[in-house]
């Protein structure tokens, strides 16, 4: 049975006011086990918050991994989205997209950062996703390299406007990225017809890797669902948080 301080987890529910997208949008932290206010912690930035936490099972992973000192601990903020604006917002042909980007850029981060005791170095920031979340996760990082240097990326969903915008892009020397992909990942059906994700993502990784990029890539036993991003999760928070 698993210890019980291992299922105790602190989740606050806090909104930030976007003047970009014209409403106010929810957001979920999660602090870590025993945190200190006065601490300045790293923070992963989490697209399709809600299933993060509830099919993912973040906050249950990251207790885990640092009651057992095996990660540092690390504050995580998860923004759930309304799965009608998702494609909207989340790949870079969406009619949303490039306002999203501003309003997770320039007024999610200062708000988090005013409220939460959480590092403003772009060194201890990650932004991630699952499936068009790791795309527009890499987009912020191309668009806002000031800001967002480090990227988990599982089963992105990148389209050919995410390889054009590498492309025109100089040396991303400055971009770590995580890339997973499953194998079975070579007919994902989608908002935008059936994709082979497992093709696309071998194409991102050697665009970005001309540009100098350090990918951590890997090709996995599994396929488009969150069992298979569960079960990655550990090896990717061990990968940008371990001790």
């Amino acid at each position: 049975m698993m210890d019980k301080r291992y299922l105790k987890r602190t989740i606050l529910k806090r909104e930030v006011e976007s003047q970009h997208l014209g409403e106010t949008r929810p957001f979920q932290v999660y602090l870590p086990p025993e945190h200190d206010e006065s601490e300045s912690y790293p923070v992963l930035y989490l697209q399709d918050g809600d299933d993060y936490f509830n099919l993912g099972r973040l906050a249950t992973q990251a207790n885990q991994l640092i009651l057992d000192n095996e990660i540092h601990p690390f504050v995580a903020v998860a923004l759930p989205v309304d799965k009608a604006k998702r494609t909207s917002e989340y790949a870079p042909i969406g009619e949303r997209f490039d306002r999203y980007l501003q309003f997770f850029a320039e007024e999610l981060i200062p708000a988090v950062e005013e409220n939460f005791p959480v590092s403003t170095h772009p060194d201890e920031r990650v932004l991630g996703g699952s499936s068009l979340g790791g795309t527009v996760s890499l987009h912020l990082a191309l668009q806002y390299p000031q800001k967002f240097q480090r990227i988990l990326s599982q089963s992105g969903a990148f389209l050919e406007q995410t390889l054009d915008k590498i492309g025109q892009s100089g040396s991303l020397g400055y971009l770590e990225i995580y890339q997973t992909i499953g194998k079975s990942e070579t007919a994902v059906p989608t908002h935008l017809g059936n994709l082979d994700l497992l093709a696309r993502n071998r194409e991102v990784h050697r665009a970005l890797s001309e540009r100098d990029a350090d990918v951590e890539y890997s090709e996995q036993e599994g396929d488009h669902t969150w069992g298979f991003w569960q079960r990655d999760l550990p090896i990717a928070l061990k990968f940008f948080f371990e001790k």
